[in-house]
């Protein structure tokens, strides 16, 4: 993985810089001490380091306005960066750019119960949500794994999912309105708390963006009344064939749960280690449902599901009958990332999607990878909508194993694109993915999504080096952006 080369320019102008910065923001807005800015050098994706130019941690929207305009006006690069749990490398800073840091953006402006609807800053984490409105009986529904941490904005950037989005979306289906910054700073609006817009989807556009289109600084989410039941089953398998046959099953019963988990053995021995749920150690895959609903619908899907995973072979079935259980049937799952932390010393994690019918020979074609690579892996899958993600055990202190982990991992994404998936679920492309984007795009594509980014921000200072493995120059592609609320060519009409 290769990041831009630092521009001498920027590198130059960076005193002035930093002033002007220091200006706007405040002296304790601005880092640009070498020590101070070393707790920001990577992200989740913790295989790769940069020092950043400098740091911005504004207070408010206009501060963030302030900063891109500075930026602009010196042509300096800016990586948007919520709490850096990214794994895909989306928050990696650059040495030529400043990292803009929105953790100070952190407070709940306003929780709207009659539209089902609040209004948070994108430095909210994602469970704090849940929190303030769980007494009244209300949650935001996208759960990923690091919600404890993980920040709204973040989520939106990156799309975000969970072990629920299978029957609640991903964050672009629990959003309602966003504020964004674009680089020149102007501040615009999308969405509300309204349910739809008649005009474009800019909303849609702009989540999952990985901060290549401007920064964003509010989100209104969409708020969902607590299901009055929820119960989960779990069960093992003698292999992860005959669990995906389950999968397949209770999907083609036209049941959509909650959440369906699945866990290979390597996965579910780490996570039992861990939080001690009671997982079958014996079994080589784990599958895990959960339904909710009204209590009479939610008893009925039981008894469903429990029979049709009998008819697969699934083994000590066990089902929650407290909220308590329940919890702690989904604790190993949740745990996963961190229970391969204590079995090895570095983990590569992989995120990518494929049809739920090819799940049993992408796991035999897997395993048949991870002895061509040497090296082991554990599967943790959200296996309702295919998405996979693979954690590629190594040793980054032994020379060889981190090239060969990414190797091993570029095999899987190349394997999802070949069974007719994508190479992304909810991590988004970041660098981790820039340079596989050829093998689902082709150049005509690629040219396409670039010039979408130029209609935003034309000098490419927004993340790059992020997504596309060759940023070209706007110019080059014909691109056209509107700027001072005018088209670039007078003698194309206007409406």
């Amino acid at each position: 993985m290769q990041m831009p080369l630092p521009d001498p320019a920027a590198l130059a102008a960076a005193p002035r810089f930093i002033d002007a910065l220091r200006e706007a923001l405040g002296p304790e807005g601005v880092i640009a001490d070498p020590g101070a800015l070393r707790p920001y050098e990577s992200d989740g994706l913790t295989a790769y380091r940069q020092i950043p130019l400098a740091v911005a941690l504004p207070r408010s929207t206009a501060e963030v306005a302030a900063a891109l305009r500075i930026a602009g006006r010196f042509g300096i690069k800016v990586v948007p960066r919520g709490a850096g749990t990214s794994l895909s490398g989306g928050a990696l800073p650059l040495a030529d750019g400043l990292l803009l840091g929105l953790g100070r953006l952190n407070r709940i402006l306003d929780i709207d119960l009659a539209n089902r609807c609040a209004v948070v800053q994108p430095g909210v984490t994602n469970l704090a949500i849940s929190h303030a409105v769980a007494g009244d009986g209300f949650y935001y529904a996208p759960d990923p794994s690091s919600q404890i941490a993980c920040s709204i904005g973040g989520n939106v950037a990156e799309n975000s999912g969970g072990v629920h989005c299978l029957k609640y979306g991903l964050t672009t289906n629990n959003l309602l309105g966003l504020e964004v910054v674009l680089m020149n700073g102007e501040v615009i609006r999308v969405g509300g708390r309204h349910l739809d817009s008649g005009h474009y989807d800019l909303m849609g556009i702009l989540t999952g963006s990985e901060g290549l289109l401007g920064v964003v600084t509010e989100v209104t989410v969409r708020l969902l009344r607590k299901p009055e039941t929820a119960r989960a089953l779990m069960a093992g398998f003698a292999s992860s064939e005959a669990a995906g046959a389950a999968v397949a099953a209770i999907i083609g019963a036209g049941i959509v749960p909650a959440g369906m988990e699945m866990m290979d053995r390597p996965a579910i021995h780490a996570a039992e280690d861990f939080v001690q749920a009671g997982y079958p150690l014996d079994a080589e895959a784990l599958l895990i449902v959960e339904l909710d609903g009204p209590k009479v619908e939610v008893d009925d899907l039981i008894a469903r599901v429990s029979a049709i995973v009998l008819s697969h072979g699934g083994t000590g079935l066990r089902i929650s009958e407290s909220e308590t259980e329940r919890l702690t049937i989904w604790a190993g799952r949740k745990a996963a990332f961190p229970a391969i932390g204590r079995i090895s010393p570095d983990y590569y994690c992989m995120d990518g999607t494929i049809p739920r019918h090819r799940l049993p020979d992408v796991l035999r074609r897997m395993t048949q990878l991870s002895a061509q690579h040497g090296l082991r892996v554990a599967n943790v899958f959200h296996a309702g909508d295919g998405n996979l993600h693979p954690l590629i055990l190594y040793d980054a202190n032994k020379p060889g194993e981190l090239e060969a982990a990414e190797a091993f991992g570029a095999d899987i994404l190349r394997l999802c694109v070949e069974v007719g998936g994508v190479l992304t679920g909810e991590h988004g492309v970041g660098v981790e993915k820039r340079d596989l984007m050829p093998s689902m795009f082709n150049p005509t594509d690629l040219a396409q999504q670039q010039r979408l980014k130029c209609a935003f921000d034309s000098d490419l200072l927004l993340n790059p080096g992020k997504v596309f493995p060759t940023l070209r120059r706007c110019a080059e592609l014909g691109a056209m952006h509107v700027k001072g609320g005018q088209l670039p060519h007078p003698d194309l009409p206007r409406f």
